[in-house]
């Protein structure tokens, strides 16, 4: 099994493109089963960060919270150049008013839920970026109308119901978290044994735990794969539908990655970020809160009925460039070498 998951690790970037082709295929042939899919939408990402959460021992995330350089860089990334960078581009569709809300409100919001994945997968600190969570998912409730008045008019404030926000903060965050903690803090858990995992290991709970985090691990391959076709599956036929009106969206969508990948390379060295650290402020500036704010959109008037579809353009653009980042990222932002030691020798994620 562990020769199985690690040859699954290796080939993980093939293995994401299959699941977007397939769930591509499923969903343009089989587009009754579009709402069956976009409902397992919640269910599967949030069974996929809490996998991811349990790879993070929690102990970790409060040292994190001490690391100021870190999350002054991600806040100034994403609330400060993030904006300017979405006004430009968001010109282009200022003329239609459906897609320039569904722009702003796609990329305006860092991304809370699987760019912890991604960010781990290219070796990143996840933990890192995990504490900064919360934050982010609070200051972007707290900035969006904001942005918005300045970007779209007083009009498009009025439109944003805010409750969507928060259930999927709780339900994508803090219950997957949640219960990732419980499991660890359980004896024979990740963190939680302490002294007295090593006298508890035989009890049930203990070997409830170890079992849990093996099994999850495992899956952490499958589970992404699965996300990616449902996501894409749910979207497509919706986005091909209205192809004419969208295309014009992905040329803005593939320059912000190619810009916030920049910015965050330059901004990681700038600030002497460690390269892990380095890899998770990449990801914090490109990928967008796509899964949490298309219920915002969804909620719109039918006038704005192109809102959604374009944050789900943009979904789809993402995912593309969130396989490709995975290899790229570590080659922008190597790990040191000390000298006399080899490369071999350095520990970390394979390059």
């Amino acid at each position: 099994m562990t020769g199985f998951v690690r040859g699954m690790e290796r080939r993980q970037v093939s293995l994401y493109l299959a699941a977007i082709a397939v769930g591509a295929l499923v969903g343009w042939l089989a587009a009754p089963v579009a709402p069956a899919l976009a409902a397992a939408i919640t269910p599967v990402l949030g069974l996929l960060l809490f996998a991811t959460f349990l790879g993070v021992p929690m102990v970790s995330i409060g040292r994190s919270f001490r690391d100021l350089r870190f999350l002054g860089a991600v806040l100034v990334v994403n609330f400060l150049v993030v904006p300017i960078v979405v006004f430009g581009l968001s010109r282009f569709v200022a003329g239609d008013r459906a897609l320039l809300i569904g722009v702003l409100l796609v990329l305006l919001t860092p991304c809370v839920d699987y760019v912890i994945v991604f960010t781990g997968l290219a070796g990143g600190a996840r933990d890192q970026l995990l504490a900064a969570t919360p934050l982010l998912m609070l200051l972007q409730i707290v900035l969006l109308p904001l942005y918005l008045l300045l970007f779209a008019g007083s009009a498009a404030v009025g439109l944003i119901k805010i409750g969507p926000f928060l259930e999927a903060f709780l339900l994508l965050i803090v219950l997957p978290l949640a219960a990732a903690a419980v499991v660890q803090w359980l004896p024979g858990g990740a963190t939680g044994g302490g002294t007295g995992g090593a006298d508890a290991r035989g009890t049930r709970a203990a070997r409830a735990a170890r079992g849990t985090e093996t099994v999850m691990q495992a899956l952490m391959v499958p589970l992404m794969m699965l996300t990616l076709a449902i996501v894409v599956g749910s979207q497509i036929a919706a986005v091909g539908a209205e192809a004419a009106a969208l295309l014009s969206l992905i040329p803005i969508y593939g320059a912000f990655l190619v810009i916030m990948v920049g910015v965050g390379v330059l901004a990681a060295r700038l600030t002497r970020l460690d390269p892990p650290a380095g890899r998770a402020l990449v990801f914090s500036g490109a990928t967008r809160n796509s899964l949490v704010v298309l219920p915002l959109a969804l909620a719109l008037p039918p006038e704005l009925a192109l809102a959604p579809l374009a944050v789900v353009t943009q979904t789809l653009v993402e995912l593309v460039g969130m396989v490709i980042l995975v290899r790229l990222v570590p080659r922008l932002l190597p790990h040191r070498v000390p000298v006399g030691v080899s490369p071999a020798g350095v520990a970390g994620r394979p390059e």
